[in-house]
């Protein structure tokens, strides 16, 4: 029997503005959970502070480890007029590659002031259909863009970043600077979560994904095929490598701890076994692909039309989780970043 070949189309869900979460909850661990068994396609509400219970002894937890850069810089130009820039990715010792909330007006060859810094002055050098490469004229690092960004929080978050954001828009094992947007699935794990899960017998592990701006980029064709993802790069340390593989030869679990530990677990899997090293990936996930790396995940609730959307598909089966959206809409989750939680067993 041919599987079905899905289309853009398919990936629309009617979702509320009123829904997206604007804002975290006062304690990380406060969301809810909707657990999927892929198997039966029941569906089980609960607490993300029960998340333990479906834990097991044997069960390896592979968490994304990336640290969020202050990349998100409002600048003037030379008109006085503001504008916004996300850093997305390092080309080089001086070059970035960016998007601006003002792609269409900027020029190459213009300049822009970051309003925190007056010794600054970047020059838009190239300009492509969603970024902008920018030379900044000196070497930015974690530590100097704390003194001229911002957290970047996600587009569909309508306000400015607080003070709390700061804390809130990292992990609490963030350990490795580089990414633009957080592994949102792990905003909701706190210390004593991670304690409750090894006295179970379970093992945590870490890998990092620097996540790109690309994951808020559009899909703009109906074709999925014609869809490219932005490079991410990655690091599956030996040790990491090492743990999953010896758990999948006993017949433990292989839980991915969000969408993006699962794409470097698929991307470096081969042979029954995934590759420890570095890299980049853009794979692009959506079905009727089959996943093989892990047997289950933990993720948020994704946008319509999301490729987020699109691999969870894959992973759980399209029927299974559109209608675990109809459902976690009907039963009004919070969505998105700030949002609620979502196991698929």
């Amino acid at each position: 029997m041919l599987k079905k070949e899905y289309n853009l189309d398919d990936f629309f869900f009617n979702l509320p503005d009123e829904l997206i979460a604007q804002n975290p909850l006062p304690e990380r661990d406060l969301s809810r959970l909707f657990v999927i068994n892929k198997s039966t396609g029941e569906f089980l509400h609960g607490s993300f502070r029960n998340f333990q219970d479906f834990i097991n002894q044997g069960d390896v937890l592979v968490f994304n480890d990336t640290k969020v850069l202050n990349s998100r810089i409002y600048c003037k130009r030379k008109t006085g007029g503001k504008i916004e820039l996300v850093l997305i990715k390092p080309i080089d010792d001086y070059r970035w590659l960016a998007v601006s909330n003002r792609h269409r007006r900027l020029i190459i060859g213009e300049k822009l002031y970051p309003l925190k810094c007056d010794s600054l002055a970047f020059e838009v050098v190239e300009k492509n259909e969603d970024t902008i490469t920018i030379n900044t004229g000196t070497h930015l690092n974690a530590e100097s863009l704390k003194g001229i960004g911002d957290v970047p929080l996600p587009p569909y978050i309508k306000r400015n970043p607080e003070k709390s954001d700061f804390e809130r828009y990292q992990t609490v094992y963030a350990s490795h600077f580089g990414a633009v947007a957080s592994p949102t699935a792990g905003l909701h794990f706190t210390d004593d979560m991670l304690k409750k899960i090894t006295n179970k017998g379970a093992v945590i592990t870490f890998l990092t994904l620097h996540v790109s701006w690309g994951t808020f980029m559009p899909v703009r064709t109906k074709n999925l095929v014609n869809h490219r993802m932005h490079s991410e790069k990655f690091i599956l340390p030996e040790s990491t490598a090492v743990t999953i593989n010896n758990a999948r030869k006993a017949g433990s679990r292989i839980i991915a701890i969000g969408t993006t530990s699962l794409r470097v677990l698929e991307s470096t899997y081969n042979g029954n076994e995934n590759i420890p090293g570095t890299g980049e990936t853009d794979i692009f996930i959506f079905p009727p692909r089959d996943i093989n790396s892990v047997n289950a995940l933990l993720t948020n609730f994704h946008t319509p039309y999301s490729t987020l959307l699109m691999l969870v598909s894959a992973f759980a089966g399209y029927e299974t989780i559109m209608s675990a959206y109809k459902n976690a809409v009907e039963n009004r989750y919070r969505f998105f970043s700030y949002g609620d939680s979502m196991l698929i067993i």
